[in-house]
């Protein structure tokens, strides 16, 4: 490990990271590490209501304040107000967007750990006195432990202890109890249209799974109008009705993949879900880079890769590649499920 930018760990460290739900569950073998270099760190998290839910009770998680966006600049005075009150040893900026440097602006510390200034964007390099060294694209999960390199921590054993806490193991045990079938979850949508696959071949693979390899289809999701209407198609269109779990909410939804015996995913927060929880996932990929949001170190095999051509040895880059996820086809994906029960389905190590 290259010598630490920022010595040690101090005892206050404020983490800014308001983005999505996958970006929360890389955050969190970050955190951990950070527990585990320094037990009397306490870790404030500013991040959205929704990645909130998931982390709220995390054995590593202080302290969470809320950044809502919906509040428009509003949202920014209230953050603002919140951070006023407190003091930290260290803020560590792992965004690169402006509204991350206003955010990491108002906490007051002597030091603001950021990325490097070829990285940062909108300026938000102006908010930190202190940056990590400049690197290639690389994995997320990789990138962010390079903030740990800069304080000299180690991000082994990368552990992310997502769940299900103690007290959600009934709520588990209930609905597994529920199904006579090993669970396949479906993810039906992302949050962005260009990540989605059609929802009339995620009714193929549904019926797939329930005639040739007698599992129990479970839809999981938010309720966004995307969602729901893939929902709609995915119910019309399957001869057997998938049992629908879309708006269980991201703390169900831990307990539900943790349940499931494979899960099936577009790029987005519960493919990185089912990684931390170790339940082999097949990422369907083709408008974003395998190599930078792809499942962190497991389940490669059973990654569906239509971001690059046949025989390209593409790098790990930022770009997004439109209109690819429509190459998969039905009969990729399972292949993928008859590759999972050959290698995986016997899997019980957590």
């Amino acid at each position: 490990m290259s010598a630490a930018i920022v010595p040690g760990v101090p005892d206050r460290v404020c983490i800014v990271m308001m983005s999505a739900v996958g970006d929360a569950v890389h955050v969190l073998p970050v955190i951990n590490a950070l527990k585990r270099a320094n037990p009397q760190t306490r870790i404030t998290w500013v991040l959205q209501p929704a990645p909130a839910t998931l982390v709220r009770g995390h054995r590593s998680v202080d302290e969470i304040i809320i950044f809502d966006r919906s509040k428009g600049l509003m949202a920014f005075a209230d953050i603002a107000s919140e951070l006023g009150k407190r003091r930290f040893d260290l803020v560590i900026n792992l965004q690169v967007y402006f509204k991350a440097g206003i955010v990491t602006g108002a906490t007051r510390s002597p030091i603001k750990l950021g990325f490097d200034r070829a990285r940062a964007r909108d300026m938000n390099w102006l908010f930190t006195n202190r940056k990590i060294s400049p690197h290639p694209v690389q994995h997320v999960q990789d990138q962010y432990f390079e903030f740990l390199a800069a304080l000299g921590v180690s991000p082994e054993p990368v552990e992310w202890d997502l769940g299900p806490w103690p007290q959600e193991r009934e709520w588990q045990r209930t609905l597994t109890a529920s199904m006579d079938r090993p669970i396949a979850s479906i993810v039906v949508a992302s949050s962005k249209p260009e990540k989605d696959w059609m929802p009339e071949r995620w009714a193929e693979v549904s019926d797939a799974l329930h005639e040739k390899f007698g599992m129990q289809v479970v839809l999981v999701g938010g309720r966004s109008g995307r969602e729901l209407a893939a929902e709609r198609i995915v119910m019309e269109r399957a001869k057997h009705k998938p049992r629908s779990e879309l708006g269980s909410g991201l703390r169900n939804l831990v307990s539900i993949l943790d349940a499931s015996a494979l899960v099936l995913s577009p790029d987005t927060g519960p493919l990185h879900m089912s990684v931390a929880l170790n339940r082999p996932v097949i990422s369907l990929m083709g408008y974003t880079n395998p190599k930078r949001t792809g499942p962190y170190r497991r389940f490669h095999d059973l990654i569906i890769d239509a971001y690059g051509e046949p025989g390209e040895d593409y790098p790990v880059s930022m770009e997004n590649r439109p209109g690819r996820m429509k190459r998969i086809e039905t009969g990729h994906v399972i292949e993928k499920i008859q590759l999972w029960r050959d290698r995986h389905s016997g899997r019980s190590d957590k």
